[in-house]
């Protein structure tokens, strides 16, 4: 031991013969009344490893504390039918769904926000590089990622740093482990200033008899820490990072953000696969937020209950850090994995061949108690279920805000709207250069978007899709989404809408929604108005799931999104994942040829509250947002799904923001096809091209398949109207809204693609 780790050595016996030893509770996060109830617990006071161990333990990040009492409402409302595919719910590592044939996928998506307004290539890195090892840990071949990214506006200087070292580090760390960056988004608004949201997505494949849960039982079996070294990097990192308020000078406490190496981790990938495939694990965790304090307390606790650790058997690559240090520290690429003792030396080989560094520091007992000692000291010794998942319930107080009446009462239909069809055109070129709107392939050119060869779909797609069996052609689909401006007017309807655009991206691009994992952004929970936010938003999500019928499969909440008193807009990011039966029936949002008829589904109404057009164009927010009619969205889903598995569509895109105009656009720049479009007459052209109304849909339906399709729709009785065709190829074709205006592809393409490059390139 060095002169560090010697002095003044807290064990069990010191804690309990001087109880009043000033400690840093409150500096480490903690409360009084939590302190307090620490110390009923044990009987005396904490010793400075077991103070570490709580404080990380009970922090907002790792505990959910003042969320849990919220997201009982998914548990609680999972149905039969939802339960139908579910073979791993809530309260694993991650969820796991069955797609047929014998596979399943695990996905979830999760938050690393904070570390990346400090760090933000590292911050980024490691949050993709955590979500990865979740996966891992179900027992899963990590297969895609994706990402989803909010920043302040963009000409901000805060975001001039933040944005491109968060891109280059989700581009780095994805691309070095080799896997693709299929989707996501990347939206501006001066509510993230200054707290940027980073939120990594991360999908895996197995085998249905491949599922490994996080658990440590048998008597006797060993605990095997195994990956990198164990530094100082990360002291406290994300775990107490993400539970605390950036004042307006940033956060008053701020522990450094851990450093990433995505080419151990990819060994880390191999070497846990390969002992998998010899069946030599029986629990297993990932360590990653609150590092050995989770890994050793979650293990034991979701176990036989007690573990023995031997912390000086752990190996640093700082060889001055103490106990406390070392329990708290969020160090990389790390793995902890529970392995009876007659596949010791087979598991250890296994990664040696890896080059994977890997040591036995503890073995499970039948004490109920997690003891820990270093060099024969007990450090500490607790019930691993106080640690683990007996922390703190907040009920929050919290109440409608006393401003959401106002704020709803100023809708947009008071502000000045296009009337000429060179008022319309010019809309068109202003919307589709916005920020929010904009080709975004500056960014994703910087992720691998197809290396294993398994991506069939990508950026700038609604949904990626990726092949699972080469011989079927079976697949799956995944998306994100928020608007946090609607959630903003209405947190539960706004989680909905997120809900529903994502769910409809999935069954646009052909796949049948199966699954959802959620990631929770919010101001602090100490504030009512926010916690007002965070349940409006929750039961609108569990109630949507509900009405859908697909189950929440686990996710995240991040807490204190805020700067000073300022917080981010509410922002229920949902993933959806979905199941395709044969990839080569996908359906691209592209026109791919001219002839094509132009069909939209769904019924349009004047819903410009919270648009993308009140936004860029007025700086404007209030009012109601857009009606959710979630009985619709099953339906056009349905109608989605048969559609592409019958051949009846070309291309499909569903409307969002920017309404009708931006999906027109998208659609015909993807593979330069032009389009002359008619609106009905019943609708305002403004309205009908700008409306942000929901279960809306355009699609491209060949001519020979018209009829088809059309009976289709008839049978099902849902709205549709041929509004126009294809015609046209290259930068000379244009996009003809008749009686209205028309505009190139190359100007449209030019006001598109410049904004990114004119704002990052030097």
């Amino acid at each position: 031991m060095t002169e560090t780790q010697t002095r003044q050595l807290d064990t069990v016996a010191h804690a309990q013969e001087h109880p009043d030893v000033a400690q840093p509770w409150a500096e480490l996060g903690l409360k009084s009344d939590e302190e307090a109830h620490l110390r009923e617990i044990l009987g005396r006071r904490p010793t400075s490893s077991e103070l570490a161990m709580y404080s990380v333990m009970w922090s907002e990040h790792c505990s959910y504390k003042s969320s849990k009492v919220h997201l009982r409402r998914f548990g609680e409302q999972v149905t039969d039918a939802m339960r139908k595919h579910l073979m791993v719910g809530i309260g694993e590592n991650a969820g796991v769904v069955d797609i047929g044939q014998g596979y399943a996928v695990t996905f979830k998506v999760e938050s690393h926000n904070h570390p990346s307004y400090i760090e933000p290539y590292q911050g980024a890195a490691t949050g993709v590089g955590g979500i990865v090892r979740d996966i891992l840990s179900m027992g899963a071949r990590p297969v895609a990622v994706m990402d989803a990214l909010r920043f302040g506006p963009l000409e901000a200087p805060d975001t001039q740093r933040v944005l491109p070292g968060v891109v280059a580090g989700v581009g780095g760390y994805g691309n070095c482990l080799g896997l693709p960056n299929i989707g996501g988004e990347t939206v501006f608004d001066p509510s993230y200033a200054g707290n940027p949201l980073v939120n990594a997505l991360c999908v895996g494949v197995m085998r249905h008899e491949d599922i490994h849960l996080a658990n440590a039982s048998g008597t006797g079996n060993q605990i095997i820490l195994y990956g990198a070294t164990t530094g100082g990097d990360g002291i406290g990192g994300v775990s107490i990072l993400a539970s605390e308020a950036f004042d307006t000078q940033g956060s008053a406490r701020r522990p450094s953000v851990q450093v990433g190496d995505p080419f151990m981790e990819k060994l880390l990938i191999e070497c846990t696969l390969e002992v998998f495939a010899e069946h030599l694990v029986a629990g297993i965790q990932d360590l990653g937020g609150a590092g050995l304090s989770c890994a050793t307390s979650e293990l034991a606790s979701a176990g036989d209950g007690g573990m023995h650790v031997w912390l000086d058997r752990v190996p640093l690559r700082d060889e001055s850090l103490a106990p406390e240090e070392i329990l708290m520290s969020e160090s990389q690429e790390r793995m902890m994995a529970v392995v009876e003792p007659a596949h010791v030396s087979r598991f250890l080989e296994i990664c040696a061949k890896w080059d994977v560094d890997a040591t036995v520091i503890g073995e499970v007992t039948d004490t109920g108690r997690l003891v820990i000692e270093w060099y024969g000291d007990t450090v500490v010794d607790v019930p691993p279920r106080t640690v683990a998942s007996e922390g703190p319930v907040y009920e929050r107080p919290f109440a409608r805000p006393i401003w959401q009446d106002s704020l709803q009462a100023g809708d947009a239909s008071t502000l000045p709207r296009p009337t000429t069809g060179e008022g319309l055109r010019a809309t068109v070129l202003q919307l589709v250069a916005s920020p929010n709107l904009c080709d975004k392939s500056w960014i994703t050119n910087q992720y691998d978007r197809y290396v294993q060869g398994n991506t069939v779909l990508a950026q700038p797609e609604d949904a990626g899709i990726l092949r699972v069996d080469e011989q079927s052609g079976l697949g799956i689909a995944v998306s994100t989404d928020c608007n946090g401006r609607f959630a903003k007017l209405d947190p539960f309807t706004g989680a909905q809408l997120a809900l529903a655009e994502s769910y409809r991206n999935v069954a646009t691009a052909g796949a049948r929604p199966l699954a959802v994992t959620d990631c929770l952004n919010f101001g602090s929970p100490e504030d009512p108005d926010v916690m007002w936010q965070f349940a409006e938003a929750t039961r609108g999500l569990s109630q949507g799931c509900e009405a859908l019928g697909i189950p929440v499969t686990g996710g995240n909440v991040s807490f204190y999104n805020q700067t000073g008193a300022e917080p981010i807009l509410p922002t229920p990011v949902v993933g959806v994942l979905g199941v395709i039966d044969d990839v080569t029936r996908r359906t691209p949002i592209g026109f791919t040829t001219e002839g094509q008829q132009i069909y939209l589904l769904g019924t349009t109404r004047d819903e410009l509250s919270g648009s993308e057009w009140a936004h860029v164009a007025h700086g404007h927010l209030g009012g109601l947002p857009p009606v959710v009619d979630l009985e619709m969205e099953a339906q056009l889903a349905d109608l989605l799904i048969n559609a592409s598995r019958d051949g009846l569509i070309d291309a499909a895109h569903d409307l969002a923001d920017g309404g009708l105009a931006q999906a027109l656009v998208e659609s015909c720049l993807r593979y330069d096809v032009g389009a002359r479009v008619w609106l009905p007459d019943e609708l305002d052209p403004f309205v009908a091209l700008f409306s942000e109304s929901t279960a809306r849909v355009i699609v491209a339906v060949p001519r020979s398949e018209e009829v088809r399709f059309t009976d289709m729709c008839a049978a099902r009785r849902f709205p549709h109207v041929r509004m126009g065709v294809t015609d046209g190829r290259g930068d000379d074709a244009v996009l003809e809204v008749q009686e209205c205006f028309s505009v190139s592809l190359a100007e449209l393409r030019a006001a598109w693609s410049a904004t990114l490059p004119t704002a990052f390139d030097d």
